[in-house]
């Protein structure tokens, strides 16, 4: 009986597959590379002689399957067979790479497919092209992209048919001669490899319209290319180029060449007059550069402040991952200096926040004073668009707008987004009076872990680093052109011939829809949203087509078409109107196309319900909601001293393990919900209020501003507004909503219902009673002149203040004295003369050695660094808002009397 049931089995699960390969198979078509165990399926329904996939023409196998080995060996037998795609990277590793398939060779026996025209063999583990491949000679296509390829044969030239042909992203060193026997190749593209030097004979390949070899090894190009006189777009950043042939200026129908970042320092005229070339990050005109070796006095080169606050090395400060540059100075800046010094030899500058700069040499001509600043992020200093997060500080570097003569190398720190996939990490900058993102690259040191934003900047403004989704960019010519998403090559957009008057830029992102954003519709499927814009005001001449899959888990072949709805958004107003009955929906079995004449932002929905406009609005409101905790906690060693942090609920157990030796408090609150650059409030109340002037206070309140990636967090000190003597003082801390980023539609706020909309969460705080003691005063037992430390242009500390920093320090008392400068024994007489009273200890250690400072320079600064040294860096920032606090009321009582200079104060209008 037993027997009996497996061979049941058995046959049902056989029936089960053949059931799914005929729901699988579209006419021709036979996509496996998107199902689990696609491969093992592929030779169960080959088994049979008869079975209707041996006429199939298009086939999609998946290279990060074991299986794979084996369905390659009964490819040969389908032999109507005209595109095979056998890629890898359906799998990604943990910062979202696509991880290669393990194809290394083909077997011989495929170069029996006779009709075959299209062979993708990309994302692959091939060293060596396959001796079968220069055996199909009706290839049309070849595809070897992110293999490993050291070598194409010189057999290759025998693909006389092959008009396109990718090797992008390979080891390549050199290319065969060959190739010039490719006589139909139109697009070539050989962009990221090692390549060297380009043979002469490549000017043979006559029918050659777009050629790629950016981010190659190339220092010089032959005369030959001037011959390729089909030539349309010529690609060449990102090499060592330092000449370039005078012919291709007479390439009559070149209309793009790029030249972006090589060592060009001459072109000739007609190129680099031509509208068509990119020149920029060439040092074109700049003499070659000498080795910037510092003068033998050994003075600081740095500039801008105290020379002790310089280190400097002779030896070439390199960017992680950089290639060898000019050796020039390295500055490295200690955390209290502001600016520093360029001259046109160029240096390298490190500053203490982790961020790295390179001046090449020339780009400037005449000591430049550059100043800078790292600024908290607040909404007047970040843009973010609707589906970006913040991943960095702010950093402003001066002078603003002022352009160099050679682009700079920026390196920015940032911490990593929440997901890499389908994120792309980008450094934004302020350029006049828009945000723009800059051409980024990302890279990473292993110890200490870090990671790094690199750009170049023609001129200094402000830059963060955000996280927005992946953007796919196209230019549009009249002849038309075809742009696919890079995350999810099934979306596409098709523009037609004669579909512009003048040539457009075309933007797309692809957002992806989590299921937590579904909600309560969790029977309801959805694509990725699909946001599109151009550069131009006017709709397109003819209609576009846009492809999207259909939703997850729905099929052209079995779904209801009643429920399936084209969602319109407008991304001005995030509107959603259903336009299904107003366009035509062209289903396959994966995917789903229409026409519009004009962009915007488009959405598939599958669902029974009929509201669809009003469920797409909670959802998209709901993609960008971030669920977190707020927390509360004080200081074991001084109650008064409160942290306030929100942090996703993920964070929060691991957060409070972390803090619970030094802090305890309150359960955290309830889960709600920020949007990513929402303004919130944190005020004191029943009993307990601020005890210090903060930049940051708001009438009483503490303000904050919600970045999903950076440390939302804040330490405060309290005081009690009842006598503690008599009785703990038992209060709260409330958080409250503030402002909302603009990007987030009206109807999204004003669905906050109840009378306590704009309230958060409540959380306990609580003071114990004041100890019992001898009634001495804070300042009883001291006899001290009136003092202030520092003075009112750099900020200075009064006695309140200091009083108030002695009451901070608790324990820490003896460490800050030591660094202080105290010696032992002055420490233990002091600890001996009030050993009944630590406030008084601290008290006295304070104010006798910021009487033995009152009229020395510098001694704010001592003060900061033993607080540091002693571990104590929350009374090192509580210090620096009081001195910014002190600096902004001088000034401002400055201006107030009309003592400012008449250039101070047209700078302050400014």
């Amino acid at each position: 009986m037993e027997a009996q049931g497996e061979e049941e089995e058995k046959e049902d699960a056989e029936e089960d597959a053949e059931d799914s390969a005929a729901s699988l198979l579209a006419s021709d078509r036979l996509n496996l590379d998107l199902y689990p165990g696609g491969c093992g399926l592929l030779l169960h329904l080959l088994r049979e002689p008869s079975s209707p996939l041996r006429h199939i023409h298009f086939l999609r196998l998946n290279c990060n399957e074991e299986q794979v080995g084996a369905a390659l060996a009964v490819l040969p037998s389908l032999q109507s067979l005209r595109s095979l795609v056998l890629r890898g990277g359906h799998h990604r590793d943990d910062r979202g790479s696509c991880l290669r398939g393990s194809l290394t060779t083909l077997p011989p026996s495929l170069s029996d497919l006779a009709h075959l025209v299209h062979l993708d063999l990309s994302f692959n583990s091939l060293r060596v092209l396959p001796a079968c491949i220069p055996q199909m000679t009706s290839l049309d296509a070849l595809l070897l992209s992110h293999n490993l390829l050291e070598r194409l044969p010189e057999g290759l030239g025998a693909l006389r048919a092959l008009t396109f042909l990718s090797a992008s992203s390979n080891c390549l060193q050199a290319l065969p001669p060959g190739m010039a026997r490719l006589a139909a190749l139109q697009r070539l593209d050989l962009s990221e490899n090692c390549l060297e030097v380009v043979p002469e004979e490549i000017g043979a390949l006559s029918s050659l319209t777009e050629l790629n070899l950016a981010s190659n090894r190339l220092q010089s190009l032959p005369d030959s290319l001037a011959s390729l006189q089909s030539l349309r777009l010529l690609f060449l950043p990102s090499n060592l180029l330092v000449s370039i042939p005078a012919g291709l200026a007479h390439l009559p129908l070149l209309t793009r060449l790029d030249l972006r970042d090589n060592r060009l320092r001459a072109v000739p005229r007609e190129i680099q007059e031509a509208p068509f070339v990119r020149l920029q990050g060439n040092p074109l005109g700049v003499p070659e550069p000498i080795p910037a070796v510092l003068p033998g006095d050994g003075r600081s080169r740095g500039g801008g402040g105290d020379p002790s606050a310089l280190l400097h090395s002779q030896a070439p400060l390199l960017g992680v991952g950089e290639e060898p540059t000019p050796k020039v100075c390295r500055v490295l800046l200690a955390s209290d200096a502001d600016s520093f010094t360029v001259t046109s030899r160029g240096c390298s500058v490190a500053l203490a926040c982790g961020v790295r700069m390179l001046f090449p040499p020339g780009a400037t001509v005449t000591p430049t004073t550059v100043r800078y600043q790292q600024l908290p992020p607040e909404p007047r200093l970040v843009w973010l668009g609707p589906h970006d997060a913040l991943l960095s500080a702010v950093l402003e570097l001066q002078p603003h707008g002022t352009p160099f003569q050679q682009e700079v190398r920026l390196w920015l720190p940032f911490v990593p987004p929440r997901a890499w996939h389908g994120c792309q990490v980008v450094v934004r900058t302020l350029s006049g009076q828009t945000w723009k993102d800059l051409e980024t690259h990302l890279e990473e040191k292993a110890k200490p872990k870090r990671l790094w934003a690199s750009c170049r900047v023609p001129h200094f403004s402000w830059f963060l680093v955000v996280a927005r989704p992946v953007e796919d960019s196209c230019f549009v010519p009249r002849e038309g052109a075809l742009l696919c998403s890079s995350g999810d090559p099934g979306i596409k957009v098709i523009f037609p011939p004669g579909v512009t008057a003048e040539p457009r830029h075309i933007r797309m992102q692809v957002v992806r829809v989590s299921g937590w954003a579904l909600g309560e519709d969790s029977e309801a499927a959805v694509s990725p949203l699909l946001c599109l814009s151009q550069d131009s005001p006017h709709d397109f001449l003819c209609p576009v087509t846009v492809q999207l899959p259909l939703p997850p888990g729905i099929t052209g072949l079995s779904l209801d078409q009643t429920c399936l709805h084209l969602l319109h958004g407008d991304p001005q107003v995030l509107a959603w109107d259903d336009i299904t009955a107003h366009v035509t929906l062209e289903l396959t079995h994966l995917y789903a196309r229409f026409q519009v004449t004009h962009f915007s932002w488009y959405w598939l929905w599958y669902t029974t319900k009929s509201c669809v406009e009003g469920l797409a609005r909670k959802v998209y409101d709901r993609l960008r909601l971030y669920r977190v905790n707020f927390i509360a906690l004080q200081r074991r060693r001084d109650p008064e001293q409160v942290l306030l942090q929100c942090l996703p609920g993920k964070k929060v157990e691991p957060t409070l393990k972390r803090l619970q030796p030094r802090y305890r408090g309150p359960e955290p609150s309830d889960t709600v919900e920020l949007f990513e650059g929402e303004q919130f409030f944190a005020a004191f109340e029943r009993g307990i209020d601020i005890d210090a002037d903060r930049p940051d206070c708001v009438e009483g309140r503490i303000a904050f501003v919600f970045y999903s990636r950076l440390k939302n967090m804040k330490e405060i000190y309290v005081t009690s507004t009842v006598d503690r003597k008599t009785q703990a003082v038992k209060g709260q801390v409330s958080f409250y909503r503030g402002a909302v980023p603009e990007a987030v539609p009206k109807e999204a706020v004003q669905r906050r219902k109840g009378p306590d909309a704009l309230w958060l969460a409540t959380l306990p705080i609580k003071l114990p009673r004041l100890p019992q003691g001898g009634g001495q005063g804070p300042l009883d037992g001291l006899t001290l002149a009136s003092l202030n430390l520092g003075n009112p242009e750099s900020g200075f500390l009064t006695q309140s203040n200091l009083l108030t920093v002695a009451s901070r320090l608790g324990p820490d008392w003896q460490s800050v004295a030591l660094h202080l400068g105290l010696s032992y024994p002055e420490v233990q007489r002091i600890q001996y003369s009030y050993r009944d009273d630590l406030d008084g200890q601290i008290r006295h250690m304070l104010f006798s050695w910021a009487e033995r400072q009152a009229r020395q320079p510098g001694s704010i600064q001592q003060l900061l660094e033993a607080l540091e040294q002693s571990d104590r860096q929350d009374v090192v920032e509580e210090i620096q808002a009081i001195l910014e606090l002190g600096r902004n009321k001088y000034q401002a009582s400055i201006h107030r009397a009309g003592l400012a200079s008449e250039a101070e104060s047209a700078s302050a209008r400014a």
